[in-house]
């Protein structure tokens, strides 16, 4: 067997080499995640406009609180698999991967029921305006189709990286990514297939990305999950989701931003010289954008996961603390770097979504320079709530994750408009991320 071995490593090897044998792989995987979302974003752009782009950012929330679900079961049992192994419990471990899969299919099942029954309200409720909604329908009917798969790759590739196999994970990402982008010119240029052209490449990339890891379930690394491991636990279960509670919270705390920040700026929009429309468009590029830094961040964080979780239960905390700093140290320097891309060179950025009006190029730079104005603090405050994460304080990495995405940005939002209008929506941003900080770096 392959177990001594494998976690050995973690309690023995280099901690700059370990990091970076997890990280590396995670960061790629979550970019390439991200990716899915940007790339629609820019064949869009190019090929049916600014409406087009307001339409895929009315349907992103659903995708996010989709992956939400996932990451409580997937981070959770990778968090609980780490632990279990640190202990020297591979029979628990092997449990709680069983009942993650389990709880993974219910997810995927039960999403895809509720977007067939309740797009269009959705589609409302997450800032649809008049011009917007037909092209949010016609994408977000097939990007539900994928629901299922999404939930379960997602979650599965979680387990996968924890379990010794971050190679594996990546490789399933970036297959369904290359597919996604070789797809989507093909189906929106050539097909003329519009923004559904995009949702059906979207889904054939997640496809392929969940049989993937579906398959290397057959033959892991190090477990041998059987059925009987597979049969639900109250217990296990609420342990596994109780663990990855922090990547649950971080994924519903961005869809309540997104929904009152798109309805904020639907509202305060009509009223401002750009209209409902632009403003929308434009916002949602710089929160896709955005997911790019965070992908990197949370990366470092999850690349650190298992690494810390072992030492932690084998009480080795030296190493730990290690761990942890180093990917602190990653993080933020990969947000200062996003923080000069973000505050010098807007325009390159906004370019790739294609070519429009001044107003939009001037709603659009001015969005990157204010609500990313300290996005070099989020790589501490991301990769502390991880760390609780790991380390099975559920409760304190809670509060960390609900720092900025809700107690602090949701009531700037709604606040901060009343007094200077649209740029208000805007201003919520470094607000929340200088709060958050200052609340993460006491708790850690």
């Amino acid at each position: 067997m392959e177990t001594a071995s494998e976690t050995k490593l973690l309690g023995t090897a280099p901690i700059g080499r370990l990091v970076m044998k997890y990280a590396v792989p995670s960061v790629i995987s979550l970019l390439v995640n991200a990716l899915y979302n940007i790339v629609d974003q820019i064949f869009i752009g190019q090929g049916v406009g600014y409406l087009g782009n307001a339409a895929t950012n009315v349907i992103f929330p659903l995708t996010v609180i989709v992956i939400a679900f996932s990451l409580l079961v997937g981070d959770g049992a990778a968090a609980y698999l780490s632990l279990k192994l640190g202990e020297g419990r591979k029979d628990q471990a092997q449990r709680g991967v069983g009942n993650a899969v389990t709880l993974l299919v219910i997810f995927g099942a039960a999403f895809l029921l509720l977007g067939i029954f309740f797009l269009e309200p959705l589609a409302h409720l997450f800032g649809a305006t008049e011009n917007s909604l037909p092209y949010a329908l016609g994408y977000g009917r097939i990007i539900i189709l994928g629901f299922p798969f999404v939930v379960i790759g997602t979650g599965l590739n979680s387990c996968i990286r924890a379990e010794g196999s971050p190679k594996v994970a990546m490789i399933s990402m970036i297959a369904g990514a290359v597919v996604n982008t070789i797809l989507d010119p093909v189906f929106i240029f050539a097909c003329g297939w519009g923004v559904e052209g995009a949702a059906l490449a979207t889904i054939l990339g997640q496809v392929l990305t969940f049989l993937i890891s579906a398959l290397y379930l057959r033959k892991p690394k190090v477990l041998q999950v059987s059925r009987r491991d597979m049969k639900l636990s109250f217990r296990t279960a609420k342990t596994v989701m109780g663990y990855g509670v922090s990547s649950f919270i971080t994924q519903i705390a961005i869809t309540v931003s997104i929904l009152v920040s798109n309805n904020m700026i639907v509202q305060y929009g009509a009223a401002s010289v750009y209209g409902p429309d632009i403003p929308l468009a434009a916002f949602g590029i710089v929160m896709k954008v955005y997911q790019i830094l965070l992908a990197f961040m949370i990366g470092f964080g999850i690349g650190a996961q298992p690494i810390v979780g072992f030492n932690y239960g084998a009480r080795n905390f030296l190493r730990v603390k290690k761990a942890y700093l180093l990917a602190v140290l990653c993080a933020t320097a990969v947000a200062a770097v996003g923080f000069v891309m973000f505050q010098f060179f807007p325009q390159g950025i906004i370019n790739l979504f294609g070519s429009e009006d001044a107003l939009y190029n001037e709603f659009a730079q001015k969005s990157f320079r204010i609500f990313l104005m300290l996005c070099i603090l989020a790589g501490f405050q991301t990769v502390t709530g991880i760390f609780f994460q790991s380390i099975g304080k559920p409760v304190k990495a809670a509060v960390v994750t609900l720092s900025r995405q809700i107690l602090v940005l949701v009531p700037a939002t709604l606040i901060l408009p009343i007094f200077i209008g649209l740029d208000g929506v805007l201003w919520a941003g470094p607000v929340a991320d200088a709060i958050s900080f200052l609340i993460a770096l006491v708790l850690a």
